[in-house]
């Protein structure tokens, strides 16, 4: 099974395009992919299904042709549902073959680096699957936000004023850029989705949490506190996602308000980027089938 390349292409930010996150629905995609236009968690639920079949059967070629990597970035404001993402797509892969990396506070080791460091040492080898529940984006979306937390950084020279701010930012961007061109050229397949959640969605899914004693673990004080800037988060998001969209490293910003068409969504769109990489089983030359054919007859000449 496929997600139509009409939804595809609708979830994807064009390069040199403005993401538009505000004209994008949180709730919906315009192209039709389900079932007769049926809506259901039944039904999505279902493509999920075919879709995790698919990427199963996408990771085993992935393994055998050890040429390419596979990078996922996943990036959500709170709530969005980043975790039960993770887990209800990559259930039918191999564990094996596939890793999750949560960012969270850099550490005193990691601030003593590069923004990029950290990433970089946790990037998938050829053959697996590599998830990045959060990101080096942070560092252009909260530092972006909460520019005082650039202090910690221990950069040369703070740049002062506005416009100076400003241009740290771009070189950021630039940087990212070059980074995921990089990894590209060196087969490793980045593509990274946004999660789009609305405001009054947020809000429901933190009372929720509050009201239901068995999620109080996933409410922190900080969600409030950081919900406050909502609108901050949306900016810095919008600029990031038209700056570092590219050929080599798209973003996809999925509707986030119903969790099962979400799900659906995002493993549609990597299971259409494997295909994109035209994967094959490996073909073995002559001295290889020899070889087969050989432990085939010492197999079967042996007494059972």
């Amino acid at each position: 099974m496929r997600l139509p390349g009409p939804v595809v292409d609708e979830l994807r930010v064009r390069p040199g395009e403005a993401a538009g996150l505000a004209a994008r629905s949180t709730a919906r995609t315009t192209e039709r992919w389900e079932e007769a236009g049926d809506r259901s968690k039944t039904t999505a639920d279902g493509h999920l299904e075919a879709f995790r079949e698919e990427l199963s059967a996408a990771q085993e070629l992935l393994i055998a042709s050890d040429r390419y990597s596979l990078l996922v970035v996943i990036q959500a404001l709170d709530a969005a549902g980043k975790d039960g993402t993770i887990k209800h797509v990559m259930t039918g892969v191999n564990p094996q073959g596939c890793r999750v990396v949560a960012f969270k506070q850099p550490s005193a080791e990691e601030l003593n680096h590069d923004y990029l460091w950290r990433c970089e040492r946790a990037l998938p080898p050829r053959g697996q699957i590599g998830i990045f529940n959060r990101s080096y984006y942070e560092e252009v979306l909260i530092t972006r936000v909460h520019p005082e937390l650039l202090e910690a950084a221990h950069l040369p020279a703070l740049p002062a004023g506005k416009g100076a701010r400003a241009r740290l930012w771009q070189e950021r961007y630039e940087d990212i850029n070059a980074f995921e061109r990089h990894l590209a050229r060196n087969g490793t397949k980045v593509v990274k989705f946004f999660l789009h959640v609305s405001k009054a969605e947020q809000r429901r899914r933190f009372l929720e949490r509050l009201d239901d004693p068995n999620k109080h673990w996933k409410f922190s004080a900080t969600d409030v506190a950081e919900r406050a800037h909502f609108d901050a988060y949306q900016q810095a998001y919008e600029e990031a996602l038209t700056a570092t969209s590219t050929a080599w490293a798209p973003w996809f910003v999925v509707p986030a308000d119903h969790k099962h068409a979400m799900r659906a969504l995002v493993a549609g769109v990597l299971v259409h980027v494997v295909d994109e990489l035209d994967l094959a089983l490996p073909e073995l030359d002559a001295a290889g089938l020899a070889a087969l054919e050989q432990a085939r007859r010492e197999l079967l000449a042996e007494d059972d």
